[in-house]
């Protein structure tokens, strides 16, 4: 098997690290890897092959960097996979460029634009029949001039995250939280100023702390058929200005109903490869409310892989092998936290996540993906011990010293 694919993944950070931690234990295999810079959790790993390349999100490097090592490899099949948006986003609109050998398991690029794209990812949302929070699309010409049709607080996000990000300015954030019109109007500004021209979403806050998150993670198959489908009941987030919504603590849980709605939403689409959706509980009306769709596994992706079911398997039964995929949805509970239990348990509140969490630990179905024993070596473990160390400061920073 090992001979018959090379996975190729893009990105430095914890889901690359993740996907290819996959790859590793399933397969045996090491991926070979592009990233930015040589930081974070792909530095120095034995379970990869890294190349640090600062130009590579860049298309003409890109192209080039996937279409040299498919030739390079021209007697094997090389699935590509992005761990970012923007790495996503390139393998998708370059498919048709790529060599034959070359495997990139993404819907095209119209497709994928529309549904990155916030505030057409909530058309379909309505077409669909998926709630989503009360929502206001800002354009840049109304300046201050307009109404909401709700009250304060906001929350404020760009619509396009990928152009966003382009555009870096000092008071950035990945999402605001505005408390009254005069900041709200105060995060509009700096946010054009920087130069983003797209629209800017302003919702409606839905109460409630980390606990009120879900994640879920799907995968579906070539056909269009959603073959996998895991929740993820979030305990815990980052807050750090452009961490801020990043999961830290996770517990798998099952509803039926919600899956049925969000199966529903990606078959119609017609939608292949792996999604994610970050959802909250809304406690005012009881629904589950959709924030966005990622055309991609997460960030925190090996909470799926953690509770059993393997995601590079399912690309591998997929495309590799043209297996028919087994339709799975996750009902096993596991555990998966990226901080210090120390942190974990210190700011989740609620008794009964404390319990939970207790109990599988004590089972053993716990899992931190950066810590594998096939990748410990000395200066990898001192590295990671010294960043689990930094969020005792990070979440008393940002949080205090306890919630």
């Amino acid at each position: 098997m090992s001979q018959n694919f090379i996975p190729l993944l893009f990105a430095g950070d914890i889901n690359v690290y993740s996907v290819a931690r996959a790859f590793h234990e399933q397969y045996d295999i090491k991926a070979y890897v592009y990233g930015k810079y040589s930081t974070g959790p792909c530095h120095d790993s034995k379970i990869m092959h890294y190349t640090a390349n600062p130009k590579i999100d860049r298309q003409e490097t890109f192209l080039s960097v996937v279409k040299e090592f498919a030739e390079a490899h021209k007697e094997q099949k090389i699935l590509a996979i992005g761990c970012g948006d923007s790495y996503v986003q390139l393998l998708s609109q370059n498919k048709d460029k790529f060599p034959g050998n070359v495997i990139a398991p993404y819907i095209d690029i119209d497709m994928m634009n529309n549904l990155i794209h916030k505030e057409k990812f909530y058309e379909m949302c309505e077409e669909a029949g998926v709630d989503y929070p009360n929502t206001f699309v800002h354009k840049k010409e109304l300046g201050h001039q307009f109404e909401l049709p709700f009250e304060a607080p906001f929350i404020v996000k760009p619509a396009n995250g990928i152009e966003y990000w382009r555009y870096p300015f000092p008071t950035q954030k990945k999402v605001y939280k505005a408390d009254d019109l005069k900041e709200l109007n105060g995060i509009l500004d700096d946010i054009y100023k920087s130069g983003y021209n797209d629209s800017i979403i302003i919702q409606d806050f839905i109460p409630g702390d980390d606990t009120y998150m879900r994640v879920l993670t799907n995968y579906s198959d070539r056909n269009g058929q959603v073959r996998l489908m895991s929740l993820g009941h979030v305990l815990l987030e980052e807050h750090t200005p452009h961490g801020i919504g990043n999961h830290a603590v996770i517990i798998t849980e099952h509803n039926e109903e919600l899956a049925a709605g969000f199966k529903k939403l990606l078959e119609e689409m017609h939608y292949i490869g792996f999604s994610n959706f970050d959802i909250k509980y809304d406690l005012r009306d009881g629904k589950y409310k959709a924030f966005e769709i990622n055309t991609r596994q997460g960030r925190s992706n090996y909470y799926v892989t953690g509770a059993g079911q393997n995601i590079a398997k399912y690309l591998v039964e997929d495309y590799i092998l043209k297996h028919p995929v087994e339709t799975k949805i996750i009902t096993e509970k596991s555990l998966w936290m990226v901080v210090p239990k120390g942190v974990a348990f210190r700011y989740i509140q609620p008794e009964e996540y404390k319990i939970a969490m207790r109990q599988l630990i004590r089972e053993g179905k716990v899992v931190n993906p950066l810590f594998y024993s096939a990748d410990a070596g000395f200066m990898r473990r001192l590295r990671l011990y010294k960043s689990q160390l930094g969020h005792y400061y990070k979440y008393r920073k940002y949080l205090g010293k306890q919630k």
